[in-house]
């Protein structure tokens, strides 16, 4: 980005002329529109196919020839077939719409000094953006104030918790989205935490939401294995009929003069040689076998693929929102040597009571954020009904989460007590550090908390003090905090993941797991569902980036986990197996996944909580959100033998 970015903004924000010169130079806060597809567009693309030609040839042939009947069979016949692929896909073609939906909110500025609401593609290039939680992001900006500023990017990056961000007045080269403590915002993403002010980077096109728009848009719809075999067939008998017609031609005309007759035999010749009833058949067939698959909340949304099902060799998973539900729970609770699996059975003994109330009192009374959302359902579940949930208590002071200190307090005053309580949550060892630990308690706290860390949670330390008086201290440190307890939290797996993916493997289909998450998260969910990394273990972004085409394509074979993946790199993987002659499914939900999504030969996407983004890029649909409809679905058979 240029220096001038920084240095021509007023601390008041831009001028209303200087916006609308932008907004006039550079253009709107938008992506472009996608060419709308019509009946007549679908009509000519489903006329372009080798098949359907061959049907129109054939009746023009029958019409020359006079059999007006037979003509209008194989003419009727092209129209039928058209019927059904306007039924198909039509409304199907709308991925840059979608986005646009998700890239154009309202925004809060700031023009002239003054705070104004404006529509999201009317925010220019160094615009100062106000933010709040709740708020979408409607450009890529730099932060340059905030307090207890978190965002929730798992749309662009596949991470299943929200993000901290810091604040950094000369941030101006705008960096990847994905980690903790960047200065940086993106359009789309939504804030779950905290408020900030953000002059804007990037807008429309240039924005990181906006490059994935662009690959969409240049991305082209991959044609099936079968398209691929039925065209060759096609031109080789084309090309076999047009010669033994000249051949018979000739060899008529030469031996009997009579060249008409010759030109009439040759044509009836090719008629007899091109195998009219097979577009006919295969529509039907795949319409039979779209039917058959929609009965399993399987939605089709082109039929095409219906036949690549059963010749899939390799299955591409997306973590988040795919193989897990993309909602953050609680999981595990720690106090001293003894912890609590929540989900089983087990009622929740009081001595977990008190870390629980103090992880709720420590949050947000009405969280965005999906950790704390998380922690007071656990209290709903447990506490409902005893004397730890505190609904009359006051917030007297807050002490915001720092990149020095990751950890929060919340002060508050219960209405009968003169004692003001504090409840504080962040970092197990910025807890530990605030509660003044040992050496040997923190290497304790460390070893707990790497063992929670290995099963794939995300892990908070909990501890209480107590005040009194009215005057606060300056910094955390200076309370008087105990140490309660370890809260660990992660996105769930999906329960039929498990099941399906022994029956994918059952039929011979290779499943690959690619995540924009972290490696160590991504290596947990892999050993919870049963997924072997392979013995080229796992493969980092990072690393994949130094890699070169030919060297990946080797690596692909023998790894099964690709870790921090941003989605030029999701794409790069799923044109590397198919370089590899593979036949790829790829499933995803985000924004992230959809150009992968669009360039397998059969593209999966989630449908209750998908983004519409995915939905559109993809050819199958999930309806029901359901990993094991894919396992389960008869079409995915055995071998690549089609069931229907």
């Amino acid at each position: 980005m240029n220096q001038d970015v920084l240095n021509d903004i007023a601390p008041k924000g831009l001028s209303q002329v200087e916006a609308k010169a932008r907004l006039s130079e550079e253009g709107a806060n938008e992506l472009p529109a996608s060419s709308q597809r019509n009946i007549q567009i679908i009509a000519l693309e489903v006329l372009r196919e080798p098949m359907l030609l061959l049907l129109v040839v054939a009746g023009a042939i029958y019409l020359l020839l006079g059999d007006v009947s037979d003509a209008l069979m194989l003419l009727g016949f092209v129209f039928v077939v058209i019927g059904i692929t306007i039924y198909q896909e039509y409304k199907t073609e709308r991925v840059l719409e979608a986005l646009r939906d998700l890239t154009s909110p309202r925004a809060l500025v700031l023009r002239d000094g003054i705070e104004q609401r404006i529509a999201g593609r009317e925010v220019v290039r160094g615009d100062i953006l106000i933010l709040a939680e709740g708020d979408r992001v409607p450009a890529d900006a730099a932060l340059i104030s905030c307090n207890d500023f978190a965002a929730d990017e798992s749309l662009l990056t596949g991470e299943s918790v929200a993000v901290r961000k810091v604040a950094k007045e000369d941030a101006g080269e705008l960096q990847p989205p994905g980690g903790d403590d960047l200065p940086f915002v993106y359009s789309g993403t939504l804030v779950v935490q905290g408020r900030g002010t953000a002059r804007v980077l990037t807008t429309g096109t240039h924005t990181e939401i906006g490059k994935i728009g662009k690959a969409l848009q240049e991305q082209p719809t991959e044609t099936t294995p079968l398209q691929k075999e039925i065209g060759k067939l096609v031109r080789t008998l084309a090309i076999i009929g047009v010669l033994l017609s000249l051949l018979l031609l000739v060899i008529y005309g030469l031996t009997r003069g009579d060249w008409l007759n010759g030109f009439l035999s040759g044509i009836t010749l090719a008629m007899s040689i091109l195998p009219e009833e097979y577009p006919v058949v295969l529509t039907i067939f795949m319409a039979m076998g779209a039917w058959r698959i929609s009965r399993h909340r399987v939605l089709p949304r082109r039929v095409h693929t219906v036949e690549a099902l059963g010749s899939a060799t390799v299955l591409c998973v997306d973590k988040t929102g795919t193989l897990t539900q993309n909602r953050m729970t609680v999981q595990q609770l720690v106090v001293a040597e003894a912890s609590f699996t929540v989900g089983t059975t087990a009622s929740l003994s009081e001595s977990f009571h008190e870390l629980v109330e103090f992880g709720i009192l420590s949050s947000e009374t009405e969280p965005f954020d999906p950790m704390e959302k998380a922690i007071h359902i656990l209290g709903t579940q447990y506490l409902t009904d005893t004397e730890h949930l505190h609904s009359d208590w006051i917030l007297a002071h807050e002490y915001s989460l720092s990149p020095e200190l990751l950890a929060l307090s919340h002060v508050w005053k219960a209405r009968d007590s003169d004692e003001y309580v504090v409840a504080a949550k962040g970092a197990p060892e910025a807890i530990g550090d605030l509660c003044h630990m040992d050496k040997k308690q923190l290497a304790n706290l460390a070893e707990q908390v790497n063992s929670l860390a290995k099963q794939g949670m995300r892990v908070l330390g909990v501890a209480r003090a107590n005040h009194r008086g009215n005057k606060w201290p300056d910094i955390q440190h200076d309370f008087d905090f105990e140490f309660l307890g370890l809260i660990g939290l992660a996105d769930p797996v999906r329960p039929t993941v498990m099941p399906a993916l022994k029956e994918c493997t059952a039929a011979g289909i290779r499943v690959v797991m690619i995540t924009g998450d972290y490696p160590a998260t991504a290596t947990a969910i892999a050993e919870q569902i049963g997924l072997s990394t392979g013995s080229g273990g796992v493969i980092s972004g990072a690393e994949l980036s130094r890699m070169d085409e030919a060297t990946l394509r080797e690596r692909i074979r023998h790894s099964n986990i690709f870790a921090r993946m941003v989605p030029e790199q999701k794409l790069r993987l799923v044109n590397a197996l198919k370089a590899n002659g593979e036949v790829v499914a790829m499933t995803g939900d985000g924004v992230n996944d959809a150009p992968a999504l669009k360039a397998a030969h059969i593209g999966i996407a989630m449908g209750a909580h998908g983004t519409d983004v995915a939905r559109e890029a993809a050819a199958l649909v999930l309806l029901d959100d359901d990993f094991a409809s894919i396992g389960g679905c008869p079409e995915f058979c055995v071998n690549g033998i089609h069931c229907y």
